[in-house]
């Protein structure tokens, strides 16, 4: 996955044509590419990943006080090692379904002071030791660009309003104070800011049809833009692919919010339920004809509003799950929910994400990988142990090459008809154009 078989990795002089690639299988695939054939530049923040009050995510996860690995701050220093990798960007957080009813003022200031809650969302405890601040301070530490999930559940557009002033104001007003007062008198300055989390979806706290989510969204969107105007905001779009809302609910909430809306969100899980390799391997197909479709629905309604503005995609929910559905924490503190245990092939199609994100640098501009720590995560902890699980590697080797302009790859070579998601290429691949240097990531279908 690094540099083209059989091409030297530097050029020293690029001729406009990159010759073609052959790479041998049972039957040999040829790629061709052209310096001029580009798609985009490559936004990092396509390697995000995402923190949920979920599971042991937080709590024995990335952050357990006491224990022999955690630094003065409580932060698992093993965990972040095996984090570090991967070289994720922007850091979605406090979730998920959490976030719908997650009040930020419960996890700041002193620890002592902070409620212990009843999560209706996996039904687990939360004390609050981890909150805003300690987040913010987890994503210093790690580099990570904050990306902050406001509640549209149960919460309103001022308390929306209050956690951006809280985050990003000088000190002198009320919640700039109040951070301050808690330790942080510079502002942090978070830039991205989710518009609630999977509002289409029954199973969410204060579920509302999209003409109501739209209208508690736009409110919300403008107190916190009148707050800092440099924030960028998404919205929510249908939370998946076989929703009843699909595309209607984008339709309506990008046509109402307008140029409010900087970003629509999609969320994608996969998996092998049937136990046929070859077309969950596939399933790649799916993942581009779903970038595709969200983005004809961002064009359309940018046509239909005359704007100059459109929104791009955030793909900030993605990942292969289907093992573990335990989702009932049973009034525990960090029980064991999602602990998903990944193979070869989930790392395969782990790779097929990113290999359709870099197919789609146009348009898809921030991604998050769901989730970081113990729950359907690359990384697991076991009291003192830490597994690296299969899908870390695929991901941590597109990362570490990330940096150009993607280039459209033509796949001349054999291919088979999966049952659900069409033809497919036994080659998947996709390839980025970093100034003299050419990357050309490949993954082989090929049972």
């Amino acid at each position: 996955m690094s540099n083209c078989p059989g091409m030297p990795g530097q050029f020293k002089s690029f001729n406009p044509v990159i010759r073609r690639i052959k790479v041998l299988t049972m039957k040999t695939t040829t790629l061709s590419l052209h310096t001029k054939f580009q798609i985009g530049r490559v936004d990092p923040r396509i390697f995000g990943g995402f923190l949920e009050h979920l599971g042991r995510a937080v709590y024995e996860g990335v952050y357990q006080p006491g224990h022999s690995r955690a630094d003065a701050r409580g932060f698992r220093t093993d965990v972040l090692d095996a984090l570090r990798p991967m070289r994720m960007t922007a850091m979605r957080y406090p979730g998920g379904n959490f976030a719908s009813g997650y009040h930020w003022e419960d996890g700041v200031g002193p620890r002592e002071g902070r409620p212990r809650v009843r999560d209706l969302a996996w039904q687990s405890l939360e004390p609050n030791t981890f909150g805003t601040d300690e987040y913010l301070a987890l994503c210093r530490t790690m580099e990570w660009m904050p990306m902050l999930t406001v509640n549209m559940g149960t919460g309103t557009p001022e308390e929306a309003r209050n956690w951006v002033e809280y985050t990003n104001t000088p000190a002198g007003t009320k919640y700039a104070d109040l951070r301050a007062a808690n330790g942080a008198v510079e502002p942090y300055g978070v830039k991205l800011w989710c518009l609630g989390n999977e509002m289409d979806g029954q199973w969410q706290l204060g579920h509302v049809p999209a003409d109501q989510y739209a209208i508690r969204a736009q409110q919300a969107a403008k107190m916190m833009k009148d707050v800092d105007n440099s924030i960028e905001l998404v919205a929510c779009g249908s939370c998946g692919l076989f929703m009843p809302t699909y595309m209607e609910w984008d339709r309506q909430v990008l046509d109402y919010l307008g140029d409010d809306a900087d970003y629509v969100s999609l969320h994608r899980y996969v998996g092998n339920e049937a136990n046929d390799t070859a077309d969950f391997l596939a399933v790649t197909n799916s993942i581009d004809r779903q970038i595709e479709e969200m983005d004809a629905a961002c064009r359309f309604v940018q046509a239909k509003r005359r704007s100059r503005k459109r929104a791009y995609l955030c793909f900030d929910e993605w990942n292969v799950w289907y093992k573990n559905h335990e989702v009932d924490g049973t009034g525990k503190f960090d029980p064991h929910l999602l602990e998903e245990v990944y193979n070869l092939e989930d790392a395969l199609v782990v790779a097929g994400f990113l290999h359709s994100f870099l197919r789609h640098a146009d348009v898809l501009k921030i991604a998050n990988l769901a989730q970081i720590v113990n729950v359907i995560a690359p990384v697991l902890t076991r009291e003192d142990a830490v597994l690296i699980q299969s899908i870390c590697y695929p991901f941590a080797m597109f990362a570490a090459r990330r940096d150009g302009v993607s280039l459209q790859v033509a796949v001349d070579g054999p291919r088979y008809e999966s049952k659900n998601h069409g033809t497919t290429s036994i080659i998947d691949a996709s390839a980025i154009l970093d100034g003299n240097r050419l990357h050309v990531f490949l993954t082989n279908r090929g049972l």
